[in-house]
């Protein structure tokens, strides 16, 4: 068959079909056409060298936030994703009922592929904080009926449960998502933060199947260690999302969850306005993070793709024949990297991956500009300085030549 795109000679990582190793990767009709040695060049209408590179699927980054303009939180995924080598943004619960959609509006402009998790509270992520204070907002039957009417865009549920959010009202939104999810036969995504609600009442509440972010925070950690509800929790089936974030990792956290036999299951950013800048920046970034702490590279590439696809139930995630023909090259730098949490404790990677092209249903997503962030948002000189950074190297992108020395084909507009 005629193959509208061929990747030839790169070291292939796909998890969930059981690639590791040298392969091409053939694309037709914006889905994976074959994958295997050798496969026959004169059929392909595009040819591209990637020896020397890594091959993955399409990242899928489980917890986003790319609702920009309706929400505090929200960014255009655009700039970040093709660099990123991320296809699928899952937002989880920048929109609630009211405000579902708008975002349905904004991600049919994008270039990516954005599952929502709907908000138990209808208003969604408009303010800071505290969407759940007011439990009116927290409708079960309007967020089923939401659901129903959303089946191609909704693929769960998610509710934020700290004091801040939640105020007087405690577990209360959790339960009214748990309801609404059990009724739709979706899983819930639930963020935990400062108690009250304390970890140790929230997790007996959540099944097998269901999503825990932010899993290596401080909150995960009571004086004597890990919150023994963390273990019951895990041996149940209950998901552990990394979520990233501007405040949801710590390294010592994570550590102990590794000795403790309780990795992470899904490998997130928690990517919105305020941690886009800083200390997440992107999945390729919180990917070396864990390579940083002796997490094998199979491993972590199956987090961050076959992983939190099966989470969903999303088609992407793995570049098996039939599906659909995201893919992501990576330059797979060694060396000593110094990588910092969200406390500013310190691990060195030996590895960094280099996003060098990212494609989505076989097309190659072009370069842009990020957005300055919203006046709202504080960031510090540091985080001001990498903005800067980027910019800078993203407009020297621009003005490169259209096939760099490696062979890469930069098939970007002038």
């Amino acid at each position: 068959m005629a193959y509208d795109l061929l990747l030839t000679g790169g070291h292939v990582i796909d998890p969930y079909g059981g690639v590791d190793g040298i392969a091409d990767v053939a694309v037709a009709g914006g889905r994976i056409a074959a994958v295997g040695p050798g496969l026959a060049r004169e059929n392909a209408r595009e040819l591209v060298d990637v020896r020397g590179r890594l091959v993955t699927p399409g990242l899928v980054d489980l917890h986003t936030h790319v609702f920009p303009g309706a929400t505090y939180w929200g960014i255009d995924p655009g700039p970040a994703a093709w660099c990123s080598g991320v296809t699928t943004w899952v937002d989880a619960g920048s929109a609630g009922a009211y405000g579902l959609d708008a975002l349905r509006a904004a991600v049919n402009g994008y270039r990516v592929r954005v599952p929502v998790l709907l908000n138990i509270a209808a208003v969604g992520l408009t303010g800071l904080t505290g969407e759940s204070r007011d439990l009116a907002a927290c409708d079960v039957d309007l967020a089923v009926t939401t659901i129903a009417a959303n089946r191609d865009l909704v693929y769960g549920i998610k509710a934020r449960i700290d004091a801040n959010t939640v105020g007087a009202n405690g577990l209360e939104p959790l339960r009214r998502a748990i309801t609404a999810a059990r009724a739709c036969e979706l899983p819930v995504m639930v963020h935990i933060g400062l108690a009250p609600p304390a970890i140790g009442e929230l997790l007996p509440l959540l099944g097998a199947g269901d999503i825990v972010t932010h899993c290596a925070s401080g909150i995960a950690v009571g004086r004597g260690g890990l919150d023994p509800a963390l273990r019951r929790a895990y041996d149940a089936g209950i998901l552990f999302d990394l979520g990233h974030g501007s405040g949801g990792f710590a390294y010592d956290v994570l550590e102990a969850q590794l000795a403790a036999g309780m990795p992470p299951h899904t490998v997130s950013t928690d990517l919105h306005a305020r941690s886009l800048h800083g200390p997440a920046f992107d999945l390729p970034t919180t990917m070396a993070k864990l390579l940083a702490v002796g997490v094998p590279l199979a491993t972590v590439v199956a987090s961050a793709t076959s992983a939190p696809a099966r989470a969903l139930g999303l088609p992407s995630g793995t570049l098996r024949v039939g599906a659909p023909a995201d893919v992501a090259v990576f330059a797979l730098e060694e060396g000593d990297f110094p990588l910092a949490d969200v406390h500013g404790q310190v691990r060195t990677a030996p590895l960094r991956l280099r996003n060098e092209a990212t494609y989505v249903a076989g097309r190659l997503l072009p370069p842009s500009l990020p957005a300055p962030p919203p006046p709202w948002v504080p960031l510090t000189t540091a985080q001001r300085d990498a903005l800067a950074d980027r910019s800078r190297l993203i407009r020297d992108l621009l003005t490169a030549p259209l096939v760099n020395p490696d062979g890469l084909a930069e098939q970007f507009p002038r």
